[in-house]
């Protein structure tokens, strides 16, 4: 009978600890998004925006060690280590929000299915590998692979604006029934601002959402996969916890090897044949087999030794540091084969090689960005894949704001000032002549003068009326005075490719600086 109570103490005790750290695991989810979607532009200082990325320890390691700089937000990184450092792989299984989401996802897998060998949990370790060498040789494009930066981006460069394009969508056919309409003002005035804004649906953003579901469905292969098998933030925490002080003990004169433990383990860490122990490297500490064990066998307890023996053989520490240095060492020289196919203007107060050397491909300035001209880099982009770029089509830089300097979490884009912004100089417009309206048709076109927002305008009419009888006015870009902000391709009445586009100054084409020289 005593022990019957004990054993039920003990599982009130287990539920209450799994309640607890499913509570934790929603608060840290739902703060995410909070912050997520109150990244706008005009936000305040009180809220820490890119916390998340100064907590995620990877990514200040890898854009410190690549940009050669100390980027002090990013010592919050030392609570997540610290953290491992006394009960492991806590970060992945309470904090993590992609973690949470896992396990929101069901399932397809049971035990009975045939067991994926323990080697293949030895990739993340590869990918971290490669993440590290990649930073010492001076980039960050296999930081896409870190948890937060990949649902951050997700969220933020596909998920959002495809909602707030569905939304609209929805709203113009509603509208059209009268009865509906204050109940449609309602809710597009919750929803105004935060979601539904000038942040356009960018198509090639879909590759972000297939990985992101790709990701998910793994799942269906096994609980956690990713967290299991690719995850690099997971692999540096698992290193770390071999040290853990508090780790997984089960007491032998209690467990009856019932085995459950190991068939509702979501990362696989229990081994049957380690006397029911879990290997910290791969433990979460969901307590599910706390909870769950029938005889209280299993705690979580100061251990006396320093370091926990792994599974990580000398031959495969030796398989996983060469592929993953000949993984970063590759990775490292993409962005040469991708070079000549890049004519991309870059946000204001960056440059190629800071945003190869410091960017997280995070998606803090695709959010932020008040046009939406900001989007990640597609396409045969070499390194440089989904580092920010200006799409400015598809909208512009606005003169009036310097909100991607202030939000990126690691200065890949410098933070200026208004003044200064204003003056930095991304890009230079081009007219092609052949496709203006004044130009190929003589007919009356002066959107993109008046849209110019330098006060001086770096675009000018000449000729028309007084100057040559029978032609219209015509626009001229002074290159002495356009920074490249691109309102004026965004706002060109011609379809398809506008008239007028913004080029990097050091990648104008022969024939265009040719008639800049003309011009100047």
């Amino acid at each position: 009978m005593t022990t019957d109570t004990s054993t039920s103490e003990r599982r009130t005790s287990s539920r209450k600890w799994i309640w607890i750290r499913r509570s934790s695991q929603a608060f840290f989810l739902v703060f995410f998004s909070i912050l997520l979607t109150i990244t706008v532009q005009g936000i305040s200082g009180h809220l820490p925006y890119d916390l998340f990325f100064h907590l995620d320890p990877l990514n200040g390691i890898a854009s410190m060690i690549a940009g050669r700089t100390f980027i002090l937000p990013m010592l919050l990184g030392l609570i997540t280590i610290i953290t491992a450092v006394i009960i492991g792989r806590a970060w992945c299984g309470w904090i993590c929000p992609l973690g949470t989401i896992f396990d929101w996802v069901p399932s397809r897998w049971t035990s009975a299915k045939e067991p994926i060998s323990s080697r293949w949990s030895k990739f993340k370790y590869i990918l971290l590998i490669a993440v590290l060498i990649g930073s010492i040789l001076g980039g960050l494009t296999l930081n896409i692979l870190d948890p937060i930066t990949l649902l951050f981006r997700t969220v933020a460069g596909a998920i959002m604006p495809g909602l707030a394009w569905l939304i609209e969508g929805a709203e113009t056919w509603l509208y059209g029934f009268e009865a509906l309409r204050p109940a449609l003002d309602w809710i597009d005035g919750l929803l105004r601002g935060w979601l539904l804004n000038a942040q356009p649906f960018y198509l090639p953003n879909l590759i972000l959402l297939g990985v992101f579901l790709l990701v998910l469905g793994l799942n269906i292969i096994r609980p956690r996969f990713w967290c299991r098998y690719l995850c690099p933030l997971g692999g540096l925490l698992g290193l770390i916890s071999t040290a853990s002080i508090f780790s997984h003990s089960v007491d032998s004169e209690k467990c009856v090897s019932c085995r459950k433990c190991v068939r509702i383990c979501p990362t696989g860490a229990i081994n049957p044949d380690n006397e029911f122990n879990a290997d910290m490297q791969e433990c979460t500490l969901c307590l599910n087999c706390r909870e769950n064990c029938p005889t209280g066998a299993i705690s979580f307890k100061r251990e006396k030794t320093s370091i926990q023996e792994t599974d990580m053989t000398r031959r495969s520490l030796i398989y996983s540091l060469g592929a993953g240095l000949a993984l970063g060492v590759v990775v490292r020289y993409l962005p040469v084969i991708g070079k000549r196919m890049q004519n991309k203007v870059r946000p204001p107060g960056s440059t190629e090689e800071t945003l190869y050397e410091q960017c997280i491909r995070c998606g803090e300035c695709v959010r932020i960005c008040p046009t939406g001209a900001i989007q990640p880099l597609s396409g045969p982009s070499g390194g440089m894949l989904w580092t920010p770029f200006l799409d400015t089509r598809l909208g512009y830089c606005e003169y009036g704001c310097n909100s991607c300097g202030i939000i990126c979490p690691t200065g890949a884009i410098e933070k200026l000032t208004l003044e200064e912004k204003r003056s930095e100089i991304i890009g230079i417009a081009y007219i092609n002549r052949d496709r203006c309206i004044p130009w190929s048709e003589n007919i009356e076109c002066i959107v993109c003068e008046e849209m110019c927002p330098i006060p001086e305008k770096a675009i000018v009419l000449k000729g028309g009326k007084g100057h040559n009888s029978g032609r219209v006015q015509r626009p001229h870009v002074l290159p002495e005075l356009c920074i490249g902000c691109g309102i004026c391709e965004h706002q060109c009445p011609v379809e398809g490719e506008a008239a007028i586009k913004i080029f990097r100054v050091e990648t104008v084409p022969e024939e265009i600086h040719d008639e800049i020289d003309e011009m100047i």
